[in-house]
C-alpha cells in the first residue's frame, strides 16, 4: 500500500510514520499492493485524532478516532478499518462489485455467519410535512441520531441527524 500522512498541529515523526505504517500495514492482506491510502493526524486541545481514508473503486472506506494518545488513536483506527472490511466483504461477494480492488486472499477467507448482515426490523409511519428545525426538535424528543421527515418547503424527503459537538446535519436528495 502506498501511503500519504499528513499533520494539522503536529508533525508527523518518523515514529509516528513507523506506527502508522505498521498498523495500517496489518491491513495489507484485504487490499491490492497499489492501493493508496491518506492518513490525516491532527490535534486539537487534548485530543489526538486520526483519520484514515481508502478509496477503491466505487467506494470510499473511511474511519476516524480520537485519544488523548496518538498511538491508541493509531490503534482504535485500525480496528475500525478491520471491522467494516470484514462486513463489507459480504457485499462485495454477494454483488461482484469493487471486487477487484482487493487482494484474492481477502476475497476467499470465509465470512462467520455471525457477521453477515442482517434486517431485524422494518418500521413504517406517516411524515407530515415540517421545517428542518422542527424535525431536530423531533428527533431530540424521541432521543434518536437520525430523523426521517417531509420537508415542508421542498415537499421532498430528507434527513437530520446529529454531528459531533452538538451539531446538526441535514440531508437533502438530488434527483
Amino acid at each position: 500500500m502506498r501511503y500519504t500522512i499528513t499533520g494539522r498541529n503536529v508533525n508527523v515523526t518518523p515514529g509516528l510514520r513507523a506506527a502508522i505504517e505498521e498498523k495500517i500495514g496489518k491491513l495489507d492482506r484485504y487490499f491490492n499492493p497499489d492501493t493508496e491510502v491518506i492518513v490525516t493526524l491532527s490535534v486539537q486541545k487534548d485530543r489526538q485524532k486520526i483519520e484514515v481514508t481508502i478509496p477503491v473503486k466505487g467506494n470510499i472506506i473511511r474511519a476516524e478516532e480520537s485519544s488523548s494518545d496518538m498511538y491508541v488513536s493509531i490503534d482504535l483506527v485500525e480496528e475500525i478499518i478491520e471491522r467494516q472490511m470484514k462486513k463489507y466483504k459480504n457485499k462485495l461477494i454477494d454483488k461482484k462489485q469493487s471486487a477487484q480492488a482487493f487482494s484474492a486472499l481477502f476475497l476467499n477467507e470465509e465470512v462467520p455467519a455471525d457477521e453477515e448482515i442482517q434486517i431485524v426490523k422494518a418500521k413504517r409511519f406517516a411524515m407530515k410535512p415540517m421545517d428542518p428545525e422542527e424535525a431536530c426538535v423531533q428527533m431530540e424528543l424521541l432521543g434518536h441520531n437520525f430523523y426521517v421527515f417531509l420537508n415542508a418547503e421542498t415537499e421532498q424527503v430528507n434527513v437530520v441527524y446529529k454531528r459531533k459537538g452538538n451539531t446538526y446535519g441535514l440531508i437533502e436528495p438530488e434527483f
